[in-house]
């Protein structure tokens, strides 16, 4: 009878060798490092996405891999790594290579733990991926949206005020009921036109990282009130009852005012979009370094499901009543982005059919 010993030796190198060969047959690059950032490992894709010959094992991964960021600056790729206590992952940097060529990657950490009583210390595993034609396609993508956006703005506003003049004409010589409604409606379309080209603007502006903020010190009391005072017809047409609490010891805020209002205008006309009746109500309560901004409606709701993508990109719920109203998907996307670019965090909590309470703390940037 063999050694049993023996058998399971031969089933771990068995194991051993599949899983070296699953490794190598994979087209990312894959590279092991010990507790001190040497080599221990990698695969074939490794030299083709690194552009290397060979890699010396034991070799520092700084010595191997040298990312730089967008502003073509060496990334310190060892403090990143040991900074990862969880996997992280980013689509942010570049190789550049001798001869001006460049390949954008993605790149993943993963921080391996040894197991309970293992003397064996920790290491980490890279993932990397070229990601150049992908990102090729983006550019171009955003640049195409960020021309059409342009090219749309004056034809749209000159048709805006056109259609705006006529209804007035109309109003004045009491034209037919019929020929007020059809304007009306064609000036309800062409605002929602110039609301969707003002989106595409912002979004290509965000993805291209063109957005800067101004900071300058924001009356939140004033900034609420405009607020209520511009969704108000909307809201009482709707019958609605749209109102304001606000901490009457709140301070200034430092912030960049247009995108503060841009991202509680997101979430006031989302509110209005989903609630056929009840209430909204718009908080601002101090923060730890900031205001906590709340937006809560008694509307639809949003389901589990739903409440892991509605910041997603052209995403919209499938529930009908969501398929009732015009929109984009990109209402909340922006917002995350423009929370993002403001250093704030956003919070949702709701139930469906029992409303939703956005919520948004923006912190004091300084001047």
């Amino acid at each position: 009878m063999q050694d049993p010993i023996n058998i399971d030796s031969s089933i771990a190198s068995i194991d051993h060798e599949r899983l070296v060969a699953i490794i190598n047959s994979m087209t990312d690059g894959v590279i092991s490092l010990d507790h001190e950032l040497r080599i221990d490992s990698f695969n074939a894709a490794s030299l083709n996405i690194l552009n290397l010959n060979k890699i010396d094992k034991k070799a520092y991964i700084a010595d191997v891999f040298k990312p730089v960021d967008q502003y073509n600056q060496l990334v310190n790729i060892d403090y990143i790594i040991k900074s990862a206590t969880a996997p992280y992952s980013s689509r942010d940097y570049t190789l550049r290579e001798e001869n001006s060529h460049s390949t954008a990657i993605y790149f993943s950490i993963t921080p391996v733990k040894p197991g309970f009583g293992s003397n064996v210390p920790a290491g980490y595993v890279l993932l990397f991926r070229d990601i150049t034609k992908e990102v090729s396609l983006e550019k171009e993508k955003n640049e195409f949206v960020s021309v059409v956006s342009h090219e749309l703005r004056t034809p749209i506003a000159t048709a805006e005020g056109n259609v705006g003049n006529a209804e007035f004409m109309a109003e004045k010589m009491n034209s037919d009921d019929s020929i007020k409604k059809s304007l009306k409606e064609a000036h309800t379309q062409i605002n929602y036109l110039s609301k969707l080209i003002n989106d595409l603007s912002t979004l290509s502006r965000a993805e291209t990282g063109k957005l800067t903020v101004e900071v300058s010190n924001i009356n939140v009391h004033n900034a609420i009130n405009d607020l209520i005072k511009q969704y108000t017809p909307e809201a009482t047409a709707k019958n609605i009852n749209i109102s304001a609490e606000i901490d009457p010891t709140l301070e200034l805020l430092s912030s960049s005012e247009i995108y503060v209002k841009e991202i509680l205008q997101n979430l006031v006309s989302n509110a209005l979009k989903y609630t056929d009746k009840g209430y909204i109500i718009i908080r601002a309560n101090k923060s730890k370094n900031g205001v906590t901004f709340e937006v809560q409606d008694s509307g639809i709701g949003i389901s589990k499901e739903d409440q892991s993508a509605v910041f997603d990109k052209f995403y919209r719920s499938a529930d009908y009543r969501t398929r009732k109203t015009n929109g984009t998907g990109l209402g909340l996307y922006i917002t995350m982005k423009l929370a993002n670019l403001l250093k704030a965090e956003i919070g949702l909590q709701s139930e469906l059919n029992n409303g939703a309470t956005f919520s948004v703390s923006i912190p004091n940037l300084g001047n």
